[in-house]
């Protein structure tokens, strides 16, 4: 849920702040006076791009933040996004800020951390959704279109994307090996230098940690023998030493303990503290005992360092996946060539062995990919029906149909199955299903992605993801309410208010019909003061509320029967 969105210096606004709450926030103002103003800043904290056009003038930059509560289903996703990019997570609250300079240069925090665009673009699905107005399906890419399905039908892709996966695999090693003959000959030429080039270099797991420990050793041998033998002479070996010390302390003990029973504790803890001191002391004689201070030695580690350091530069980014340490990413991609010269080797066994297992694993693709389309197409019927249902709702007379095709060719193989969705209507009796982005009329598109939205939100929170929440997933329409007016404009209103129930709803309306249906109420104004236009936000109740309903009735000027309308209106619609 959005708490909280800050604009400083942003197109006409100098510094707002505005708070919002759970249910239907509604934002309404004369033409002009910036309702989507708020809506596009908000559009920035999700990822849209930026441009210094809407620094306001004389600023040298515009300043977008928000507060958010995320929803329980979502907050975890949410601390993945920010872990996977090195940002702390507050479980309670989000804060996003953006600021975009002059020149378009910007910067972006999260939680108070530097962040990137591409971040926001990952975090955005699980904050808001906003809908334009006139937003239609056209600017959905097949992917998005799917992704509308899934979500009402709650789809689990990742059996199709895993076989997918393996699938595609052992295809591309196929395609590899089929490369014609003279780029076979170069590869085996490049993986046979490597293969040697590594296997002669020999390397260990963990070798380059062990060198580099050695070599530092080496490098500051007399330092080291000198501070351990100072070390041994100072515990057990020197006249004074403190071995020599504790034991004539524990032989004058002894002797206090003959006469006072007590000190015969103290006398045990001396000798224990000697066996540790002389323990110690040995220890260090062996040590340095043992080491050569030999140049010799010392240029043979650093040269198995520099082989191992070149082999890493080498090779360690080829291995693709980390396997552990560079040195172990190494000996990997050695692995991994050897496999490769031995397939080319091999080519026709190893291209039959291939082709079995491609057979089995696109047999187990399309079982995935098959019961998948099953469950969208089942869902489909549903979803459709709640979508005609709603659609009628909003005083028309639609036919809606969800189209699923499947195709089992493998062009149309994919990580999400075999589907491709299309999204049909019927604005009036007797005419044939179109896409919706094909439908002529604003006003009866707009309630159709009402319809469309709201049935699959809807069914989302009945998934649980709303009951589970801290907090309620925003949904924001701006002028959604496009070419409608009266029976419909009410219509939409009530759809609204549903919706809100499950979710937070902010809605930029110029209708009355539909702000009197407002749980919270939000006037945008415009005002010139000082040679300057300046917009403001701030909440509305009561009499403020009415008076600006009777405004969208009436006009500018008010009137007791506008004001009576409004009263009405705001009465019947709570």
């Amino acid at each position: 849920m959005l708490l909280e969105l800050r604009l400083e210096n942003y197109a006409v606004i100098d510094n707002v702040a505005v708070e919002f709450a759970p249910g239907l926030n509604l934002l309404t103002g004369e033409t002009g006076a910036g309702k989507s103003i708020l809506i596009d800043a908000l559009a920035l904290l999700l990822g849209e791009r930026a441009s210094s056009d809407i620094i306001r003038a004389g600023a040298e930059k515009a300043v977008v933040s928000a507060v958010w509560e995320p929803e329980a289903g979502a907050a975890k996703k949410i601390g993945q996004v920010l872990s996977e990019n090195g940002l702390d997570e507050d479980h309670e609250t989000l804060i996003l800020r953006r600021e975009v300079a002059t020149g378009g240069k910007g910067r972006i925090f999260i939680n108070n951390q530097p962040a990137t665009v591409a971040v926001l673009k990952r975090l955005a699905p699980y904050l808001a959704t906003i809908h334009a107005q006139n937003e239609t399906l056209l600017s959905f890419d097949a992917s998005t279109r799917l992704q509308l399905l899934d979500t009402f039908a709650s789809s689990k892709t990742e059996a199709v994307a895993q076989a997918y996966a393996a699938w595609k695999s052992i295809v591309d090693r196929i395609a590899e090996l089929e490369r014609d003959e003279q780029d076979r000959l170069r590869l085996l030429d490049l993986w046979s230098f490597q293969k040697r080039e590594i296997d002669e270099a020999r390397p260990l797991p963990g070798e380059d940690e062990r060198l580099e420990a050695g070599k530092r050793v080496l490098a500051n041998s007399e330092k080291i023998y000198n501070a351990g033998m100072n070390a041994f002479d100072l515990l057990y070996e020197g006249t004074a030493s403190t071995s020599s010390t504790l034991r004539s302390a524990s032989k004058h003990v002894e002797e206090l303990a003959r006469y006072a029973p007590k000190f015969q504790e103290a006398l045990a803890a001396l000798d224990s503290a000697r066996i540790s001191i002389e323990d110690v002391g040995a220890s260090l004689r062996d040590y340095t005992g043992a080491i050569q201070a030999s140049p010799e030695r010392l240029a043979e580690v650093e040269d198995r360092l520099a082989t191992l350091d070149r082999l890493k530069r080498k090779y360690a980014a080829a291995a693709g996946s980390s396997a552990g340490s560079p040195l172990e990413d190494v000996i990997a991609f050695g692995a991994e060539v050897s496999r490769k010269i031995s397939e080319m080797e091999n080519k026709d066994e190893v291209l039959r062995d291939l082709r079995q297992k491609q057979s089995t694993a696109a047999q187990s693709y399309l079982q995935a990919a098959r019961a998948l389309s099953k469950t969208r197409k089942d869902a489909s019927k549903k979803l459709e029906k709640l979508v005609e249902t709603a659609i009628n709702e909003l005083a028309m007379k639609a036919t809606f149909h969800v189209d699923v095709q499947s195709s089992d060719e493998e062009k149309a193989w994919s990580t999400r199955g075999v589907d491709e969705v299309a999204y049909l209507i019927s604005a009036n009796p007797g005419e044939p299903l179109r896409p919706m982005e094909q439908t002529a009329s604003g006003g009866e598109l707009s309630r159709v992605m009402l319809a469309l939205k709201s049935a699959i939100e809807t069914a989302t929170a009945n998934h649980g993801h709303a009951k589970k929440s801290g907090g309620q997933r925003t949904l924001v329409f701006d002028e959604i309410d496009t070419g409608i007016g009266g029976r419909a404009a009410d219509a939409v209103g009530k759809k609204l208010k549903a919706l809100a129930k499950s979710s937070q709803v902010l809605c930029v309306t110029h209708l009355p019909q539909i702000a009197a249906f407002a749980d919270h109420h939000y006037l945008i104004e415009k005002k010139s003061a000082q040679g300057r236009t300046k917009t403001s936000v701030r909440r509305i109740e009561k009499k403020e509320r009415t008076e600006e309903v009777a405004r969208m009735l009436s006009g500018a000027k008010l009137t007791e029967a506008s004001i009576r309308n409004a009263e009405q209106m705001i009465q019947e619609s709570a």
